[in-house]
């Protein structure tokens, strides 16, 4: 499971003055926030009131993603970002108020494989009506809704317009928290896969991204496992790729355009590459051991070549000198290797880029 920072997004939905929303909403924040610092979760308070969203006026369907209006695409930005959404949504008349229907109807993609919690408030049903009226709309945005849920019924739990101390309802809130963070992490693949720059990868269901600071954890876990090998073969164990702190890996992956391949969450291969001059420097070629042979790494190795800038002359890479299989892949790629190894058991292969490429 990733354990990639989260953003939850906490939204009031009431846009009614006094309305009990805000309070409501205050209350959730200061209940959770020190569970969520432990859980490395990020909490942005929303208040729909704020977005001053007219009812929806974009002459596109949400689906194509072209918002006219900028109250639209700061709306969307927003949305894009988290990785789930807390409503705190009162009932009004057996259903949701129409303010979170029409937010949830300005956007499409934005919020697919995201879990939604609720904490609802109301009289007789505590504002349960409210949360299986939402629940029919945002499936078929492809949110996710949780079983946890937190029912407030305004009666019992109010004093002067204010909510009385509940030790029970801060803990509720908090498990609404903790499965919310657990769902996240779980769909993480799924909105990888479904989001913005994320291409079909060779393998069937895999998907192609490039690689963030925020990937160094996986990186650094496919290193360990891939570089064992180089380290048998050339019998020695000063190999940066088995060494690398986590800093260290978030630091490269700040400044290479590394490209990799993952499948379930799963990061399967990744090269990277750089410009030096100009030479196109390739590196770190690594495919999880279990699915060697399949062509993963020629495909990678044609990726960061395509992905050499036009005035470049030449692709440069590097490996073991007694990496027999690593050199036999590059040489069958048209690399020649340089005349003399470098000191330290290293050798060098080149290939000269085509004049379209330049």
């Amino acid at each position: 499971m990733s354990m990639k920072p989260a953003r939850v997004l906490v939204l009031t939905s009431s846009t009614r003055p006094g309305a009990l929303g805000p309070a409501v909403g205050q209350w959730l924040i200061e209940a959770i926030t020190p569970r969520a610092a432990e859980l490395g979760v990020e909490l942005v308070p929303v208040a729909l009131s704020d977005l001053n969203l007219p009812f929806l006026d974009e002459e596109e369907h949400p689906s194509s993603g072209a918002y006219r209006h900028e109250h639209t695409r700061r709306w969307s930005a927003l949305v894009d970002a988290a990785d789930g959404f807390i409503a705190v949504t009162p009932e009004y008349n057996y259903g949701m108020p129409a303010t979170l229907k029409n937010a949830l109807d300005y956007l499409s993609r934005e919020w697919a494989w995201k879990p939604i919690g609720f904490v609802s408030y109301g009289h007789t049903s505590a504002g349960t009506r409210s949360v299986q009226h939402a629940k029919q709309v945002v499936t078929t945005l492809r949110l996710v809704p949780l079983g946890a849920t937190v029912a407030i019924r305004i009666g019992d739990a109010t004093e002067n317009g204010r909510l009385r101390p509940d030790a029970a309802r801060d803990t509720a809130g908090i498990g609404l928290l903790d499965e919310l963070v657990r769902v996240a992490h779980a769909l993480r693949p799924m909105r990888e896969r479904a989001g913005a720059g994320a291409l079909s990868g060779p393998l069937p269901g895999s998907y192609v991204r490039q690689l963030t600071p925020d990937d160094a954890p996986e990186v650094t876990v496919l290193q360990r496992c891939c570089w064992v090998d180089e380290a048998v073969a050339n019998d020695t164990m000063a190999i940066p790729a088995l060494h690398e702190s986590l800093e260290e890996v978030r630091d490269w992956l700040a400044t290479w355009h590394t490209t990799g391949i993952w499948l379930d969450g799963r990061l399967l291969g990744m090269v990277r590459a750089h410009r030096v001059d100009t030479d196109w420097h390739v590196g770190r070629l690594a495919v999880v051991p279990d699915l060697r042979g399949k062509g993963l790494g020629r495909w990678l190795l044609h990726t960061a070549e395509a992905a050499a800038q036009p005035d470049c002359r030449r692709i440069l890479l590097f490996t073991g000198a007694k990496s027999l299989r690593n050199i036999g892949l590059y040489h069958s790629e048209g690399y020649l290797s340089l005349p003399l190894a470098h000191p330290d058991g290293i050798t060098c292969l080149t290939k000269d880029l085509p004049v379209s490429q330049r």
